[in-house]
């Protein structure tokens, strides 16, 4: 059966594009196709400064909603990262195969650090060699396909290129993973700058819907969502952005393509108003089924524990052979 990989980095609030453009098809179509792992990647943020209280609050909060979403675990297995030691301890074997030249180039290294910078702080090394860690974290599992956005490309190159090496250099170890891209996933655009990806990390701000947000805050985000000059409810990415996300938005809520969409509104206002109703109605089930699993935190701490020790006794034969090929000697 098909490897798939992803995870969940619990750096903000999951959002509307977190569902629409992962969340949902990993329920709906990938723990059932395939031996799925769903991951809180809580290593990875600790790359910048943060609150430690407030990313074991949101890592809680993501395995909350990504149950609450769908995700089984009789089907996949959902853990979080730093319960799983097979993850650093495979990184830093891998830093050993990458060059300084591969992590600087990394396009996310090179914003985020220009960011940091920018507001007068300092970079931490984790930042840059966090694209090991993300290698890691897919190559332990023998992955075969790992469902990213368009701006996590690179650093599945990086993880192929790393796993090549080793192969070459050390003998026949990992899988050459690659990076798939599902026509269904939604890319869900900031309501206020359409230009701009929703991203939790944004964490503030009128233009983010965030998968916890009551009715009526859902109603006047999208009523308020900049639309364009133009005339006429068009479907066009490049001329009329504000409305062509409100028109993906809505396809994706309720089928449908977004030209057809288009046409079937008559103006800027109706639109807003059907993509609002249609958010909340998708949204409801998610947010009834969080707080059932909110009432019942042990159960979801078991689902962490039990997935984490499948995570571990899959990951650690090929962790024990990549350090074995390496040259280092294995515990007695």
């Amino acid at each position: 059966m098909t490897r798939v990989f992803s995870g969940v980095k619990p750096t903000g609030h999951l959002t509307l594009g977190n569902y629409l453009g992962a969340m949902r098809r990993w329920a709906a179509v990938d723990q059932h196709r395939a031996d799925a792992l769903f991951c809180i990647v809580d290593l990875h943020a600790l790359t910048v400064d943060h609150d430690p209280a407030r990313v074991r609050r949101l890592s809680r909060q993501a395995a909350t909603l990504l149950l609450a979403a769908g995700l089984d675990p009789e089907l996949c297995t959902l853990f979080v990262q730093s319960h799983v030691d097979e993850h650093t301890r495979l990184s830093y074997v891998l830093e050993c195969v990458a060059t300084d030249g591969e992590m600087r180039r990394m396009i996310q290294y090179k914003e985020k650090a220009a960011r940091e910078r920018g507001r007068g702080g300092s970079v931490r090394l984790s930042l840059l060699t966090y694209p090991a860690l993300m290698a890691a974290d897919i190559l332990a599992y023998g992955t075969d396909e790992v469902p990213v956005g368009e701006d996590q490309t690179q650093h599945v190159e990086l993880t192929r290129d790393l796993a090549v090496r080793f192969n070459q250099r050390y003998g026949q170890t990992f899988v050459v993973p690659r990076a798939t891209h599902p026509d269904v996933a939604t890319r869900v655009m900031n309501l206020q700058e359409p230009t701009s990806k929703m991203g939790k990390s944004d964490d503030v701000g009128p233009g983010i819907v965030y998968l916890l947000d009551e009715p009526d805050v859902v109603r006047k985000k999208i009523l308020r969502a900049v639309t364009d000059s133009g005339r006429g409810v068009v479907y066009d990415r490049e001329e009329r952005p504000g409305v062509a996300n409100l028109l993906e938005i809505l396809a994706a809520c309720e089928g449908g393509s977004p030209e057809e969409l288009g046409r079937a509104h008559t103006s800027y206002g109706a639109l807003k108003k059907a993509v609002a109703e249609a958010v909340v109605e998708v949204l409801r089930p998610v947010q009834e089924r969080h707080k059932e699993l909110c009432a019942d935190p042990a159960y979801v701490e078991e689902v962490l524990r039990k997935g984490a020790a499948r995570a571990r006794e899959t990951a650690r034969p090929r962790v024990d052979a990549a350090c074995g090929a390496i040259g280092l000697l294995p515990a007695g």
